[in-house]
């Protein structure tokens, strides 16, 4: 939730505060889409300045880094991978700076740790895929109140996690790894060890960050891999939650899934698989159905997601698209599922 003067609000900015007289009367509930029509009335009516729905990219989502931002690490960290060869680690101390660039820029956002994130699936490379679990894992890291130095050192390990798959002959990140054949799987599992062996003897790497590049593919019930461990540290067990859930919803040696299939199987396995407390923590910032989702509710209605409610990661704001005959609204219609309890979303289409 942002405060905006009455000159720069925008056509579909949705109200998160409810717009009063002076006399306490009410004008605008929140959840009202304020078009351009009742921006002129209430400026009219001598309001400066209102409440609106937190900044949106221009696709409509809450976004983590800004996509300027975003672009700029990945050609960064592109860059730096791409030229790097087993051992020859003097460039990848630059990585270091990075993470601490992505916590500061994500620290900016005012009361960052109180949003919902529109995460969306994506096709995507290692580079963007090591950049958003990064940013995915130090929000839940800074939920979690993780001290600030671990949490530069879990920002470095993401950046730097998947370094062994550099050193395979095989690209593994357009297959899906039950897929793979024996020899196969056997070679893509051995890349986290490849990463940690490569920078096991470097002293400007932490041993948290390292123990990241080899535990990320780690589980609790010790089905993971490459060591089939059950301790795994603290930090290991935030990037193996966010790991999870980015190459789900990416394709990334596994079938793409939607999002809100990605979070109930972290659902399933939380306290299983993963950490219980990191689970819970990494879902209070991600929407089930992110901004943009087309979806169809329980009463046959077509809609838009339009933004997202604190607290009620799976009861988001919707726009009526289509009535429940399949004919087209013209009118503008918003749901707010919070305060619209018959409502609900019972599919998602693409």
């Amino acid at each position: 939730m942002i405060r905006k003067k009455i000159t720069e609000l925008q056509n579909g900015d949705i109200l998160a505060k409810p717009i009063m007289t002076w006399d306490y009367q009410i004008i605008l509930q929140p959840g009202a889409t304020l078009k351009t029509d009742y921006i002129s009335r209430l400026e009219e009516l001598g309001i400066t300045e209102v409440y609106v729905e937190e900044e949106e990219t221009e696709s409509g989502e809450a976004a983590i880094l800004k996509s300027d931002m975003e672009k700029s690490i990945k050609e960064k960290v592109k860059d730096i991978l791409e030229r790097h060869t087993y051992q020859n680690n003097q460039e990848l101390e630059q990585l270091s700076k990075t993470a601490d660039n992505i916590i500061d820029s994500i620290l900016e956002e005012e009361k960052v740790v109180e949003q919902v994130f529109d995460i969306k699936e994506r096709s995507t490379d290692i580079y963007e895929h090591s950049i958003t679990i990064c940013s995915l894992a130090i929000i839940t890291a800074l939920k979690l109140n993780v001290d600030k130095q671990k949490i530069h050192d879990i920002g470095v390990g993401c950046l730097l996690h998947d370094l062994g798959l550099r050193y395979l002959t095989t690209d593994f990140t357009k297959k899906d790894e039950e897929s793979l054949g024996e020899v196969e799987g056997a070679e893509y599992r051995k890349h986290p060890v490849y990463g940690f062996s490569s920078l096991k003897q470097e002293e400007w790497i932490s041993d948290i960050s390292k123990a990241i590049i080899l535990y990320h593919h780690e589980r609790l019930d010790g089905t993971g891999f490459p060591l089939h461990t059950k301790d795994i540290p603290f930090e290991c067990r935030i990037v193996n939650v966010c790991d999870a859930f980015d190459e789900m919803i990416c394709g990334i040696t596994r079938k793409q899934v939607k999002v809100y299939q990605a979070v109930e199987y972290l659902k399933n396995y939380k306290g299983v698989k993963f950490d219980a407390k990191i689970v819970d923590a990494f879902l209070t910032f991600t929407a089930v159905y992110p901004a943009g989702s087309h979806v169809i509710t329980n009463e046959g209605e077509t809609a838009v997601v339009v933004a997202q409610n604190k607290d009620f990661q799976d009861r988001p704001i919707i726009r009526i698209l289509k009535d429940k005959d399949g004919n087209d609204v013209k009118e503008d219609i918003t749901k707010d599922l919070v305060k619209v309890h018959n409502v609900f979303i019972e599919k998602v289409i693409d």
